[in-house]
């Protein structure tokens, strides 16, 4: 069965976008804390959020899959994990700080999207 036949997924164009964006994030969060996990005690912070947004992204993404009620909530979660971690990330110089704010703060879109549907 392709992932294409799921039809709350399928039919639902922000949903699947929604489900992109986290697992996009999650990369990108995932790739950030582990640069940030040697770059000193400075970055905690940072790579603290970093892991705790990769895990509610897919958690979020997961729950979409399965249509389960509490995604709406989850979804209004996930977005400000999102936002708090992308200022975060602004606030460091580094490459990978960057473009994961970047990547944060459409997940928060696409989240924020979801939460309000």
């Amino acid at each position: 069965m392709a992932l294409t036949e799921i039809d709350h997924v399928s039919e639902n164009e922000e949903m699947q976008k929604c489900i992109d964006s986290c697992f996009e994030c999650a990369q990108a969060c995932e790739w950030c804390a582990d640069e940030c996990a040697g770059e000193g005690e400075e970055m905690a912070t940072c790579l603290r959020l970093c892991r705790d947004v990769a895990d509610l992204v897919t958690m979020h993404a997961r729950f979409m899959a399965r249509d389960s009620g509490y995604r709406t909530d989850i979804a209004a979660i996930t977005a400000d994990a999102c936002e708090e971690c992308a200022d975060e990330c602004e606030q460091h110089d580094e490459e990978h700080c960057q473009v994961c704010a970047d990547v944060l703060r459409e997940c928060a879109e696409t989240c924020r999207n979801m939460a309000s549907a």
